[in-house]
C-alpha cells in the first residue's frame, strides 16, 4: 500500500522504542540548534508528533520523519513521545523526508510582527527581560530584537499596515531613525505617506537614511574633538573609526569606508539563505549578524 493510503494511528510511545533510520535523509543536525529545540521541550514537550513506521522487530520503531525532535527530546530527557504510525516502504520513505522538508505550508513562519508580539506577551509574564529570555534559551539582546516589531509607533505602524512600507524589517529600521533623528524620520514618514497606490519604500532607503544620521553624527564627534584638541584630522578619523568598533552593531551602521574587506566579500546570497534559516524576513547584514551572535552566546550559556 502506498504511503498516501495507509491509515495512521496516534500513540504516546516510550521513546527507547524509537530507533533512528540509518539512511534517513537527515544527516547533520547543528548542535546549537538541537539544543534550542531541547529547551523548547523541556518547557512544552514534543509540539508535532513524530512519525514513524513499524520496525522488523515487534514493538519498536523507525522515524521517517522527526529524527531531530527524537534527538531533542533525548536530549530533554523525556521518557515518552506522541507519534503517527504509518505504514512505509523502505523505497518510499526517502521521498516522504524530502516532500516533508520542502513542502511549502507545512511549517509556515509566522510573519514577524505577529511573532514579535506573541513573544511580547509571553515576556511581559516575567519580571525582567532577563528572566524573559531565559525562558527562551535565549540572551536578552534577542529578546529586544525579537520584540522590536510589535513596539512600533502609531505612524511607522499604519504605514506597514497601508503597505508603503517593503517589510516588517524596514519598519523596525524606520523607527530607529525616528529615534536617532526625529526630524530626518518625519520627512522620510511624509515622503512615504505620499507614495502613490501601489508603491511602496524599500527597506534600502530606510537603512541609507539611518546610515546618514550615524555617519553624520560620528564626523560632527570629530571636528568637536578635533577643534578642541588641536590634533591632525587624519589621526581624528582613525580614533573615529577605532571607536566605531567597539560600538555593538544594534547602535549604529559602519560607515561604508569601515566596512572591511572580508566583510564585502561575503555573498548576499549567503547572508539571504542565513537569514532564511534564522527565520529573518530579509537578508540585512546587521540582523542576521545580531542573531548569529545571539545565537552562539546562547550556545555557550546553555
Amino acid at each position: 500500500m502506498a504511503f498516501k493510503d495507509s491509515s495512521s494511528d496516534f500513540q504516546i510511545v516510550d521513546i527507547t522504542l524509537i530507533e533512528a533510520d540509518p539512511r534517513h535523509a537527515r544527516q547533520n543536525i547543528d548542535e546549537g540548534n538541537l539544543k534550542g529545540l531541547a529547551n523548547s521541550i523541556q518547557k512544552m514537550g514534543v509540539i508535532h508528533p513524530l512519525l514513524v513506521r513499524p520496525a522488523n522487530t515487534n514493538g519498536r520503531y523507525t522515524v521517517v520523519v522527526g529524527e531531530r525532535r527524537r534527538q531533542a527530546a533525548l536530549l530533554a530527557g523525556e521518557k515518552t513521545v506522541p507519534v503517527i504510525v504509518r505504514a512505509c516502504a523502505p523505497d518510499e520513505t526517502l521521498e516522504v523526508q524530502v516532500f516533508e522538508n520542502i513542502g511549502l505550508g507545512v511549517r509556515s513562519a509566522l510573519e514577524p510582527r505577529d511573532m514579535a508580539n506573541a513573544i511580547q506577551a509571553i515576556a511581559e509574564r516575567f519580571e525582567s527581560p532577563e528572566e524573559a529570555a531565559q525562558h527562551f534559551g535565549r540572551a536578552p539582546t534577542w529578546l529586544a530584537q525579537a520584540t522590536a516589531a510589535a513596539n512600533l509607533s502609531e505612524k511607522v505602524t499604519a504605514l506597514l499596515d497601508a503597505g508603503k512600507i517593503s517589510s516588517t524589517g524596514a519598519a523596525v529600521q524606520l523607527e530607529k531613525l525616528s529615534k536617532k533623528d526625529e526630524a530626518k524620520a518625519d520627512v522620510l514618514i511624509d515622503q512615504i505617506e505620499q507614495l502613490p497606490e501601489g508603491e511602496k519604500v524599500s527597506r534600502k532607503i530606510v537603512d541609507n537614511a539611518l546610515s546618514e544620521v550615524s555617519a553624520g553624527r560620528k564626523k560632527k564627534e570629530s571636528v568637536v574633538s578635533d577643534a578642541s584638541s588641536g590634533e591632525p584630522a587624519i589621526e581624528q578619523v582613525t580614533s573615529s573609526a577605532a571607536s566605531a568598533a567597539s560600538i555593538p552593531p544594534w547602535e549604529d551602521l559602519p560607515e561604508p569606508d569601515q566596512i572591511s574587506s572580508a566583510r564585502r566579500r561575503v555573498s548576499q546570497d549567503k547572508v539571504r539563505l542565513v537569514a532564511e534559516l534564522l527565520g529573518l524576513d530579509d537578508g540585512d547584514e546587521e540582523e542576521v549578524l545580531i542573531r548569529l551572535i545571539d545565537e552562539f552566546l546562547a550556545q555557550k550559556n546553555s
